[in-house]
């Protein structure tokens, strides 16, 4: 895999929180760093694809109706 180095800034408390958690997993920051990255690209990826999927329905005029929306939430919150 190609690599390349970054640089961003980083609050001084976080630094040190992210240090510590790499000490006790026995990892290093850029491990951290890397997961960190990756799992935040993969919740944003699924996110903008439920939305494009939702405005495909939309559009598809797949749509369910506000009242079937009320009542199997009014279930969900009587469970």
């Amino acid at each position: 895999m190609d690599k390349q180095t970054i640089t961003f800034r980083l609050d001084a408390k976080k630094v040190s929180a992210l240090d510590t958690l790499a000490q006790v997993q026995d990892r290093d920051r850029s491990y951290l760093l890397n997961e960190a990255v990756t799992n935040y690209l993969e919740v944003q990826q699924w996110q903008v694809g439920q939305i494009q999927e939702g405005l495909r329905q939309a559009n598809s005029r797949k749509l369910t109706d506000h009242s079937k929306v009320k009542r199997l939430a009014a279930r969900w919150r009587s469970r």
